[in-house]
């Protein structure tokens, strides 16, 4: 192995930092979600009004939230992740947006149905605790990663390693939502590429997110990650592949008697 390479490697591994869900540090070694069939923020758009009341959930450092671009004083935020809790109280809360530290989806600090929107972007959620702080007629939109995602690349690096969240994927979670009370209005999912241009990149990826990759590092790595270089040399990239699914349900505005909840078109896209 050329020692050059395992000295970036190493490099790499020290510099896995993650400020919220910023990426930026490998953008242009790596590329992904590209060819999703949604538009998670246009999708957000078709129910968001500017005057609704308005919840994003494990919102990370804020950044999605703020593109949204909806009146802060009608905007409020969790998140749990101790790192981008201060990272929020200092770019959220001064902005007027009402952010609550909260781990716990089963256990948000809101009153009853005090939303019109809940969002939800790669975080965790409870449907029934969703159902409590929607108002009648309320929407919940997810784009959530699925149990596949990245599959191939655990196994290059770490063969033999279970998936950390089984269960994760449109019929499963869009049975729970049913099973909660909700109309389900829309559902879809999606495998596509993920490719790595530079190993490197790929190591700094396998260390931010330890629940897909546990215990990766470096040296007890290093003959995976020269058979990662071999491929690279071979074919241009390292490729995998990421597993999304999207959820728009809604909370009724009135039930009725005996009404049985509204099936949605399972939609996959590869």
């Amino acid at each position: 192995m050329d020692g050059i390479f395992y000295q970036v490697w190493k490099a790499e591994e020290a510099a896995a930092r993650i400020h919220g869900w910023d990426f930026s540090h490998i953008r242009g070694h790596y590329e992904e979600e590209g060819g999703l069939p949604w538009d998670f923020r246009e999708a957000i758009g078709e129910y968001l009004k500017p005057e609704h009341r308005l919840l994003d959930m494990d919102t990370g450092g804020g950044e999605f939230l703020l593109g949204l671009g909806h009146p802060h004083c009608l905007t409020s935020c969790t998140e749990g992740y101790p790192p981008n809790v201060a990272l929020c109280r200092q770019a959220l809360s001064p902005l007027g947006i009402d952010f609550r530290e909260a781990g716990n989806p089963a256990a948000l600090p809101f009153a009853d149905g005090m939303f019109d929107v809940v969002t939800n972007r790669h975080g965790d959620f409870d449907p029934v605790e969703l159902y409590r702080v929607l108002k009648p007629g309320g929407i919940f939109l997810t784009q959530q990663v699925g149990e596949d995602n990245d599959r191939e690349l655990v196994e290059l690096l770490l063969p033999g390693t279970s998936k950390p969240f089984p269960g994760l994927n449109l019929p499963q979670q869009g049975r729970r939502f049913q099973k909660a009370g909700f109309a389900l209005l829309r559902g879809e999912e999606f495998r596509g590429p993920i490719r790595f241009f530079d190993v490197g990149a790929l190591v700094w990826f396998a260390r931010v997110i330890p629940w897909e990759f546990p215990g990766f590092s470096v040296d007890g790595c290093l003959p995976r990650l020269e058979q990662a270089q071999a491929i690279l040399e071979g074919m241009g990239w390292v490729e995998g592949t990421i597993h999304r699914y999207l959820i728009v349900a809604q909370k009724p505005a009135f039930l009725k008697k005996g009404c049985e909840n509204q099936h949605f078109p399972m939609q996959n896209s590869k």
